[in-house]
């Protein structure tokens, strides 16, 4: 998965994910504040998931 984060400092980052349980916990430490991100998928590049800082994943993957 790709992930495309904005930050509180309105920063806009792209990482690649395998978990985004991790991920949002990566987020909670490395930029408190995050606003939010969306998931798009690796191969389609088709966007498939978006959370905020208080709508959060509940799982480590998004099942299509």
């Amino acid at each position: 998965m790709i992930v495309i984060v904005k930050t509180s400092q309105t920063q806009i980052f792209k990482y690649h994910v395998n978990n985004l349980i991790k991920f949002t916990q990566f987020l909670d430490k490395t930029y408190p504040g995050w606003r939010w991100f969306n998931v798009f998928d690796q191969k389609t590049k088709n966007q498939i998931g978006n959370f905020t800082n208080h709508n959060r994943p509940t799982s480590a993957k998004i099942n299509l």
